[in-house]
Protein backbone atom coordinates (compact mmCIF):
# COMPACT_ATOMS: atom_id res chain seq x y z
CA UNK A 1 0.00 0.00 0.00
CA UNK A 2 1.49 3.07 -1.19
CA UNK A 3 1.22 6.71 0.72
CA UNK A 4 1.12 8.05 -2.38
CA UNK A 5 -2.44 10.10 -3.49
CA UNK A 6 -4.04 9.92 -6.89
CA UNK A 7 -2.16 12.10 -9.02
CA UNK A 8 -3.05 12.72 -13.10
CA UNK A 9 -1.42 14.51 -15.41
CA UNK A 10 -4.52 16.86 -16.90
CA UNK A 11 -2.34 19.41 -18.76
CA UNK A 12 0.64 21.33 -19.89
CA UNK A 13 0.76 24.99 -20.30
CA UNK A 14 2.74 27.32 -22.55
CA UNK A 15 3.76 30.42 -21.82
CA UNK A 16 3.23 33.17 -24.86
CA UNK A 17 3.28 36.75 -25.57
CA UNK A 18 -0.76 36.24 -27.30
CA UNK A 19 -2.66 33.35 -25.84
CA UNK A 20 -5.14 33.16 -28.70
CA UNK A 21 -2.64 33.35 -31.26
CA UNK A 22 -0.74 30.54 -30.06
CA UNK A 23 -3.89 28.47 -29.55
CA UNK A 24 -5.07 29.10 -32.88
CA UNK A 25 -1.61 27.80 -34.26
CA UNK A 26 -2.08 24.02 -32.00
CA UNK A 27 -5.58 23.81 -32.73
CA UNK A 28 -4.78 23.52 -36.68
CA UNK A 29 -1.80 21.66 -35.90
CA UNK A 30 -3.50 19.06 -33.94
CA UNK A 31 -6.84 19.60 -34.57
CA UNK A 32 -8.29 19.58 -31.13
CA UNK A 33 -10.96 21.70 -29.78
CA UNK A 34 -11.42 24.87 -27.85
CA UNK A 35 -12.73 24.25 -24.43
CA UNK A 36 -11.66 27.86 -22.52
CA UNK A 37 -11.07 30.85 -24.18
CA UNK A 38 -10.32 34.25 -22.48
CA UNK A 39 -7.75 36.91 -23.72
CA UNK A 40 -5.28 35.62 -21.09
CA UNK A 41 -6.16 31.89 -21.55
CA UNK A 42 -7.06 29.61 -23.71
CA UNK A 43 -7.42 25.65 -23.43
CA UNK A 44 -7.34 22.73 -25.85
CA UNK A 45 -8.61 19.19 -25.31
CA UNK A 46 -8.38 16.32 -27.78
CA UNK A 47 -11.37 14.36 -29.09
CA UNK A 48 -11.95 11.99 -26.71
CA UNK A 49 -10.28 13.02 -23.69
CA UNK A 50 -6.69 13.01 -22.27
CA UNK A 51 -4.25 15.47 -20.85
CA UNK A 52 -4.94 19.00 -22.45
CA UNK A 53 -2.49 22.31 -23.56
CA UNK A 54 -3.35 25.60 -22.30
CA UNK A 55 -1.70 28.90 -23.22
CA UNK A 56 -1.40 32.06 -20.90
CA UNK A 57 -0.73 35.28 -22.25
CA UNK A 58 2.73 36.50 -20.43
CA UNK A 59 3.84 39.91 -21.70
CA UNK A 60 7.28 39.34 -20.40
CA UNK A 61 7.78 35.91 -22.54
CA UNK A 62 11.05 35.70 -24.57
CA UNK A 63 11.23 32.54 -26.54
CA UNK A 64 13.91 29.77 -25.78
CA UNK A 65 17.17 29.60 -27.48
CA UNK A 66 17.46 26.12 -29.98
CA UNK A 67 20.00 24.67 -29.39
CA UNK A 68 20.34 25.95 -25.88
CA UNK A 69 22.92 28.50 -25.20
CA UNK A 70 24.79 29.95 -21.99
CA UNK A 71 23.52 32.93 -21.63
CA UNK A 72 20.14 32.72 -23.18
CA UNK A 73 16.86 32.29 -22.21
CA UNK A 74 17.22 28.08 -21.98
CA UNK A 75 13.90 25.93 -23.54
CA UNK A 76 12.47 24.40 -19.82
CA UNK A 77 10.13 21.65 -21.97
CA UNK A 78 8.76 20.87 -25.13
CA UNK A 79 6.08 18.84 -26.84
CA UNK A 80 6.62 15.35 -28.64
CA UNK A 81 3.67 15.15 -31.37
CA UNK A 82 3.75 11.29 -33.03
CA UNK A 83 3.46 11.05 -36.40
CA UNK A 84 3.73 8.22 -38.66
CA UNK A 85 5.05 10.17 -41.80
CA UNK A 86 7.59 12.48 -40.49
CA UNK A 87 7.85 14.17 -44.06
CA UNK A 88 4.22 15.21 -44.58
CA UNK A 89 3.89 15.81 -40.30
CA UNK A 90 6.76 18.56 -41.06
CA UNK A 91 5.46 20.15 -44.43
CA UNK A 92 1.88 20.32 -42.60
CA UNK A 93 3.50 22.16 -39.18
CA UNK A 94 5.35 24.16 -41.96
CA UNK A 95 2.26 25.21 -43.71
CA UNK A 96 0.34 25.84 -40.52
CA UNK A 97 3.02 28.43 -39.38
CA UNK A 98 5.76 26.25 -37.53
CA UNK A 99 9.68 26.67 -38.67
CA UNK A 100 11.95 24.38 -38.86
CA UNK A 101 14.58 24.38 -36.63
CA UNK A 102 18.02 24.60 -37.95
CA UNK A 103 19.67 21.99 -35.19
CA UNK A 104 18.16 18.78 -35.92
CA UNK A 105 19.64 16.24 -32.85
CA UNK A 106 17.52 12.61 -34.52
CA UNK A 107 16.76 11.19 -37.48
CA UNK A 108 13.21 9.81 -36.38
CA UNK A 109 12.05 13.06 -34.64
CA UNK A 110 12.57 16.15 -35.86
CA UNK A 111 12.02 19.81 -33.70
CA UNK A 112 10.13 22.79 -35.40
CA UNK A 113 9.26 25.88 -33.64
CA UNK A 114 5.82 27.48 -32.76
CA UNK A 115 5.35 30.69 -33.65
CA UNK A 116 5.77 31.98 -30.26
CA UNK A 117 9.53 30.38 -30.72
CA UNK A 118 8.27 27.04 -28.65
CA UNK A 119 10.49 24.00 -29.68
CA UNK A 120 8.01 20.46 -30.43
CA UNK A 121 9.15 17.50 -31.71
CA UNK A 122 7.50 15.58 -34.47
CA UNK A 123 8.16 11.94 -33.63
CA UNK A 124 7.43 8.67 -35.42
CA UNK A 125 6.75 5.80 -33.06
CA UNK A 126 9.51 4.32 -30.63
CA UNK A 127 11.63 7.78 -31.01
Amino acid sequence: MSDRPELSLIGFVLDAPDARELADFYRRLLGWETVHDDPEWVKLAPPGGGPSVSFQTAKEYVPPTWPAEPDHQQMMAHLDIRVHDLGAAVAYALAKGAVLAEHQPQERALVCLDPAGHPFCLALPGS
